[in-house]
């Protein structure tokens, strides 16, 4: 998702983690945002006010009377300027003094202005003893409780005292996602989506198996960009490399390796789905027989024939089996009569839309962060994208296809 042209807030309270922050500010400054920071004077303890300042491009907010403010009231002009707030680390302390609308610094004045009228993630990080303090989690359970405003759990691993637990950051990734989550249009809420994922993997033997070369990306794209917009997301993955994030739980992921498994998990999560986009790259045939035992090769053998039969069709099955505004979106990989074949599949598995891929486009195709597609309306309607990343190409197939 771009953030061209968005206002992020951060606010960095006084833990370890918040080393972590000038990476997550150098990110959204990629992504096209401007970005300023407010902090406690503890945090300025962790990571240091040059540093926050060189990489942000902004003077740090960390002193209510400085005589440097650009405003005397920054904690209100701050929120004011914002389309968006994070706060991380946000400390026991922090959560502490939220909860009970405390403001005696810099940034809980700035947070506590900011609550009530922008969208606000909160993103803890303690040590896990801290953590499970019962004052602590009554904290958490009350700002969960606000409107506008969205707590992350921390990770689990190991702390800054040496124990393992539960107390991370999460990492910066995944704090992005979530600002991006808090900034885009809720146009699919209500919604279930099925998205299936990556390639599948057809057995042979104990050690081997026919795949592709898919990683996943494509699909990973949809679902991030689906969750973001409000939907619940089911989403089938066969074999993928491509990370995962789901900072809110709107994410059910189903791993199922073959085409068999594949169909089984989508012909069983169908009829409680609204829509259902297919970008898994399936494998049409499997071995007929599988072999218990490492298949050797034998002495003198120059050649070897495998029988494969055919696996069964998830997106045949699936429109045979579509309710009426259920909405069907398959994806078809074309090396010849790219159009000509697409069209054909669309109207084959009566399908609703088809995204067409081309192995013959440079930055196309599979294990890049690009793609160049053209979709297909059942209706006739017909729209070529430019090279564009396949998290834009995932929201351009979102704006077409499942307004």
């Amino acid at each position: 998702m771009s953030l061209t042209g968005k206002h992020i807030l951060i606010g960095i309270s006084g833990g370890i983690a918040a080393y972590k922050i000038p990476e997550l500010i150098r990110s959204l400054v990629k992504s096209g945002a401007e970005v300023r920071v407010a902090t406690t004077r503890n945090a300025l303890e962790f990571v240091t006010e040059l540093t926050l300042q060189t990489v942000s491009g902004h003077a740090v907010y960390s002193d209510v009377f400085a005589a440097i403010n650009a405003h005397a009231t920054e904690h209100i002009s701050l929120p004011e300027w914002c389309d968006a707030m994070i706060v991380a680390p946000a400390t026991a302390n922090i959560l502490a003094k939220m909860s009970a609308g405390i403001a005696d610094d810099a940034l809980t004045t700035t947070i506590c202005s900011c609550v009530a009228r922008k969208p606000v993630i909160i993103a803890p990080a303690m040590n896990d003893k801290m953590w499970e303090n019962p004052a602590i989690q009554q904290a958490v359970r009350t700002i969960r409780g606000w409107q506008n405003v969205s707590v992350l759990d921390p990770d689990e691993g190991v702390l800054a005292c040496g124990t393992s637990g539960k107390g991370r950051m999460p990492e910066v990734e995944v704090l992005q996602e979530a600002i991006e989550y808090a900034l885009a249009p809720q146009t699919l809420a209500g919604q279930r989506i099925l998205i299936t994922a990556g390639g599948t993997q057809e057995k042979i033997d104990p050690v081997r198996f026919i795949s592709n070369y898919s990683t996943g990306k494509m699909g990973v794209a949809l679902a991030h960009a689906c969750a973001r917009r409000g939907a619940e997301v089911t989403m089938v993955c066969g074999s993928m490399s491509a990370p995962l994030l789901n900072p809110y739980g709107r994410i059910r992921r189903i791993d199922a390796l073959s085409a068999q498994e594949m169909y089984n998990a989508c012909m069983e999560a169908w009829p409680q789905m609204s829509s259902a986009i297919l970008c898994a790259a399936v494998a049409d045939f499997r071995a007929t027989e599988i072999s218990t035992e490492k298949i050797k090769k034998r002495a003198g053998q120059e050649s070897m024939t495998l029988s494969l039969s055919l696996n069964p069709d998830i997106a045949h099955s699936l429109g045979e089996n579509k309710k009426p505004g259920q909405r069907l979106i398959g994806f078809a990989l074309e090396t010849e009569a790219e159009k000509t074949n697409a069209l054909s599949k669309l109207e084959r598995k009566n399908l609703d839309a088809i995204v067409l891929n081309s192995l013959r486009e440079e930055g196309a195709g599979f294990g890049v962060d690009t793609n160049r597609v053209s979709l297909l309306s059942a209706d006739g309607n017909s729209k070529e994208l430019p090279l564009l990343s396949k998290s834009e190409v995932a929201e351009s197939i979102i704006d077409t296809f499942l307004r």
